[in-house]
């Protein structure tokens, strides 16, 4: 039974840690899907994260529905941090179909997490039928 917990102990860990991340290498095809082995079709989640601030992160991104989601650390994106002016981290951007910004949730002074599940799953939502048109 020992045994049996850790190995489930185990499986959470490295289950709970498959977060995707990108990088300005890969920054833009990640975004639009412009990858020889992706078809997407879905939108993207990105969430600007620091490694001071990790307390404050987006937690319940494994709860989202329908959109592929990132973590951007924000030594590893300085191109990608200018060109979406991300000033605090979390910062957390919804990107339509073709890659363009539809909505971002920006955290304040305080660096707490901008935006809850609830929230963020509405303006996919809402992100999903404006892509529609």
């Amino acid at each position: 039974m020992k045994y049996l917990l850790t190995l489930f102990f185990v499986l959470f860990i490295a289950t709970a840690e498959c977060q995707e991340w990108v990088t300005d290498n890969n920054f833009e095809e990640k975004i639009t899907g412009n990858s020889a082995f992706d078809d997407l079709d879905v939108l993207v989640v990105v969430e600007f994260y620091a490694d001071f601030n990790k307390e404050n992160a987006f937690k319940e991104w494994s709860k989202l529905l329908g959109v592929k989601y990132y973590r951007a650390n924000i030594v590893d994106t300085p191109l990608a941090k200018k060109k979406y002016r991300i000033r605090m981290a979390p910062t957390i951007i919804i990107f339509d179909k073709e890659g363009y910004k539809y909505k971002s949730f920006k955290a304040g002074l305080d660096l707490i997490c901008p935006v809850n599940l609830v929230t963020l799953q509405a303006s996919i939502e809402d992100a999903k039928k404006q892509s529609q048109y």
